[in-house]
């Protein structure tokens, strides 16, 4: 029999990637496109879920995403991400992105994001993953936010189920189309 995972603590695994923005990463107008800063963000989320998981890891959801600020060719994006909480299998990651411009010495908050991702075996199967030991005051804050935000996300599957189970009944029968 396994022993379980040991609790690790936020700092354990913190994660950062810094990425040039190149032409080829932007649109029409110079600023980097969403869909790559959303790539960069899963990235670095996977990274933090790693470390803390010490297993492979799948995204399950990016639950939410702030796009605050443009960034530009040129600029540096620097993403730093924290594992907020660990349940049975999976974990809250939250990301923030800040953009640097290296030539001015500027730094700004571009964007945030909120992620779950799953521990699996090489067959896929989940995982159990270690506590997580928060202790500081923002810790803990995130510790309780993501607490919420996997309510509100149970709460939300519970009524997309509802919808569907009376959606199938009002259905007509196979055979009768």
């Amino acid at each position: 029999m396994s022993q379980a995972p040991q609790p690790r603590s936020v700092s354990d695994s913190q994660s950062e990637m810094t990425e040039l923005v190149l032409p080829n990463d932007t649109n029409t107008l110079g600023n980097l496109l969403g869909g790559r800063l959303m790539h960069f963000i899963d990235l670095v989320g996977a990274m933090a879920a790693y470390r803390h998981a010490r297993a492979h890891v799948v995204t399950a959801s990016m639950e939410h995403i702030d796009f605050i600020a443009p960034v530009h060719v040129g600029d540096l994006v620097i993403l730093k991400a924290s594992v907020n909480r660990a349940f049975q299998t999976s974990m809250d990651v939250g990301v923030k992105a800040w953009v640097e411009n290296a030539m001015a010495g500027t730094r700004r908050h571009v964007s945030s994001a909120y992620l779950t991702f799953v521990a699996v075996d090489e067959n896929g199967r989940r995982l159990p993953v270690p506590p997580l030991v928060a202790v500081t005051p923002e810790e803990l804050r995130r510790h309780e936010d993501a607490g919420r935000r996997r309510q509100q996300r149970e709460r939300e599957h519970e009524r997309r189920r509802q919808n569907e189970a009376a959606r199938e009944a009002l259905s007509p029968a196979p055979a009768d189309r």
